[in-house]
């Protein structure tokens, strides 16, 4: 019996694999009367239904296509898992953020993620998470990548990179950005720019033909930044925007510093000082990147086109 947090992750190849490489996880956890969550697409957890016929009841499924289309949702997922199992019993989980056709921003992000969910859940009670990956449909060096976020890794190929820990996660949060485009939109805001930006960031959207709903939501979550470089952030900023062929794009640019990755990914932490407008944008945009230094702090919204 484990007495700490297990995150693991097992390779497999297509429908037939990932039942393989899950079912025994999945099926022992049942036996022992554990709380079971399995978030994976929908045609993965067709499959695993079928193969665990009546027990598949006994197993919370969730679609990963709408939880982690921004994996920054997924660890408030896993706390809320946690939260609602029974006192003192043990949990465990299946998730697969990371599935061939993402987009590369997106591998961006569940790459911290799944680095990010060792600090999240290190210190706090004994459970255990699997992550599969289908390898033979992921891009080249994603097994690197996965010997880096998880502790225990369970596959046959040679090994060429090792788990990282908490620093490699801290170094990921760390890492700068791609530079803007130089045909980006810029603006410089202070205090009295705040309301003018909201109208700014609409126009931007609008042209960029993002919807009206969307706009709404991506002018809500760019004034939360705003705000916060105003009040946290050294008093004032740097707002870009600009068009990708799938994607519009609004960065909010300070001379602060985030010191905890974790934020906009914790209830509590976003109540902490500083932390709503990263919890809000993610609740709100198709994607959120954060990264921050001693130089200052970055944040990228993504809307879809």
């Amino acid at each position: 019996m484990i007495d700490r947090f297990r995150h693991e992750a097992v390779f497999y190849r297509g429908l037939d694999g990932i039942v393989d490489a899950v079912l025994p996880f999945v099926r022992e956890g049942i036996a022992q009367d554990e709380p079971v969550m399995v978030a994976t697409l929908p045609d993965r957890i067709a499959a695993l239904e079928d193969a665990l016929g009546p027990d598949a009841a006994r197993v919370l499924f969730v679609d990963m296509a709408g939880l982690g289309a921004n994996p920054a949702r997924i660890i408030p997922a896993w706390r809320a898992f946690l939260a609602a199992a029974p006192a003192g019993a043990r949990v465990r989980g299946v998730g697969e953020p990371v599935w061939s056709g993402r987009r590369d921003v997106e591998l961006e992000e569940c790459r911290l993620h799944e680095a990010l969910l060792n600090v999240a859940f290190d210190d706090g009670p004994a459970w255990r998470l699997m992550c599969p990956y289908d390898i033979g449909a992921l891009p080249a060096g994603t097994a690197d990548d996965v010997r880096r976020t998880h502790p225990v890794v369970t596959a046959t190929d040679p090994a060429t990179a090792s788990y990282g820990g908490h620093g490699h996660a801290l170094s990921v949060f760390g890492e700068s950005l791609s530079a803007p485009p130089e045909v980006a939109d810029e603006v410089r805001f202070g205090a009295g720019d705040l309301p003018g930006l909201r109208d700014v960031v609409r126009r931007l959207a609008v042209r960029a033909g993002i919807g009206s709903e969307v706009a709404d939501d991506l002018v809500l979550a760019a004034h939360e930044l705003a705000t916060n470089s105003v009040i946290h952030g050294g008093g004032d900023g740097t707002l870009r925007a600009w068009t990708e062929p799938d994607a519009f794009v609004v960065e909010v640019r300070d001379g602060g510093r985030i010191e905890d990755p974790l934020v906009g990914r914790d209830v509590a932490v976003a109540m902490a000082e500083g932390g709503r407008g990263v919890w809000i944008a993610n609740q709100l945009c198709d994607l959120v990147q954060v990264r921050s230094t001693s130089g200052g702090t970055v944040i990228r919204l993504f809307c879809w086109r």
